[in-house]
């Protein structure tokens, strides 16, 4: 197949760019600092109940991004086969984007005497924004040639960290100039959502749909949509070095989505940064995030898939030992650039790695639902160990171990996986 026309494909970035404030705004920067203000231990100094038990702040916010990711597993096979079979992935996306994106706008009401609105619009907004990622993603194979996979994919995350980055910028704005920080962050909040539903109408415009002919000939799609996953799940067992990629996926995933969960959490209690000099630090980190990108996708050029995936992944398991270690606010912007680097890097190499190892096929919503499960789980356990380690131990630090385990193992399966690779290729 040949790539999809510029104007394809740069609408299928743009929603990159549409979404991604979510993933730096709500996750990352101002809803986890604000978070930590309303639900500390000023406001809460027993912790804060709920279901007839006392918890840790973040140690609750972890759980509850569990729940969300966990009811994403639990949805996306079945919807994405139906998305395929009925060929309507599209309207698909659609409904989840505006779920999360009113659910992020919905944030405005959130303050102490609301904690549990700001943790139920949490899980809705982290839902509705990896619910629209499966159906996002499974049209990479579509709109792009192998050979543009890396390029094109790397593409797509460069754009959500250019577009996020301004968003967080006209929200720091917001935050420095205004006497009311609590309102200035609200309305931060509510910008979120009407800046992902705004510019998702250019990836909607632009993406094709099966005609309304096919979709009339596709009947009976609940049914159906379980027979598609049943075939796509025999097909990835029957597939060793896809098989083998989805494991080590899934070890690494652990680790690499809890960090960034997580890291703004980090400074803010074991370092006691400055809201706004931690803010700033993570917008760098996005920035950097864009060169990581695309250097991986040219050191994938010139060194295979694989191989780059395995050094990334040591370098994040580098970057676990240090932050365990690490005392001083030096020792942390250091260590941001260094995550900036690989965090961008191993997101887009890994999904278009994935799109490669794939068979030729049309129902690749059901296949990216395989990817999307396997992270989304692998992030069920990544949380819910960090969270119940801290709960435990009242220590994010040793939280941090667990991690570092995650990624050796990941390294271990990337290797099995690229010596699979090699033995198939000879073979061939």
């Amino acid at each position: 197949m040949q790539t999809a026309s510029k104007k394809v494909v740069n609408g299928w970035a743009m929603y990159d760019w549409a979404n991604s404030v979510y993933n730096l705004v709500i996750t990352t920067t101002f809803f986890p600092a604000y978070y930590a203000a309303v639900t500390s231990l000023k406001n809460f100094p027993e912790g804060i109940s709920l279901f007839g038990r006392k918890y840790v702040n973040t140690e609750l916010k972890d759980y509850a991004l569990s729940v969300s990711f966990f009811i994403v597993v639990l949805m996306l096979p079945i919807l994405s086969s139906i998305a395929d079979y009925k060929g309507n992935k599209k309207n698909y996306m659609r409904f989840f984007c505006y779920l999360g994106a009113l659910s992020c706008s919905a944030m405005f009401f959130f303050d102490k005497n609301n904690v549990y609105l700001g943790l139920v619009c949490l899980m809705l907004a982290g839902i509705g924004f990896y619910g629209s990622l499966v159906f996002y993603n499974s049209y990479l194979p579509e709109i792009a040639a192998e050979e543009d996979m890396d390029r094109v994919s790397a593409k797509g995350f460069a754009m959500g960290y250019i577009g996020s980055v301004i968003l967080q910028m006209i929200g720091f704005a917001m935050v420095m100039m205004m006497d009311d920080k609590e309102m200035a962050l609200k309305i931060t909040f509510l910008l979120v959502g009407i800046w992902w539903i705004g510019f998702a109408q250019i990836p909607f415009f632009r993406l094709p749909m099966s005609s309304k002919q096919e979709r009339k000939q596709r009947k009976h799609g609940l049914l159906n949509g379980y027979h598609e996953l049943q075939k796509v799940f025999h097909q990835v067992r029957e597939m060793p070095v896809l098989k083998r990629f989805l494991l080590s996926y899934f070890f690494y995933s652990m680790g690499v989505q809890t960090v960034m969960l997580v890291a703004t959490d980090f400074g803010i209690k074991e370092l006691q940064l400055p809201n706004d000099r931690l803010i700033i630090t993570l917008v760098i980190i996005q920035i950097v995030a864009i060169g990581g990108a695309y250097l991986m996708s040219k050191l994938s050029s010139m060194f295979g898939n694989l191989t780059v995936l395995i050094f990334t992944v040591l370098l994040w398991v580098g970057v676990c030992v240090y932050g365990y270690y690490l005392q001083t606010e030096t020792q942390f912007y250091i260590l941001a650039m260094i995550v900036g680097m690989v965090m961008g890097g191993i997101q887009s190499l890994s999904r278009s790695t994935y799109a490669k190892l794939m068979p030729p096929t049309k129902d690749t919503a059901s296949f990216f639902s395989f990817y999307d499960v396997t992270e989304k789980l692998a992030i069920v356990i990544g949380l819910f160990s960090f969270g119940f380690i801290e709960g435990l131990t009242h220590n994010m630090r040793n939280s941090v171990l667990i991690l570092i385990i995650f990624f050796i193992l990941g390294v271990i399966g990337l290797i099995f996986t690229l010596n699979k690779y090699k033995t198939l290729k000879l073979q061939a």
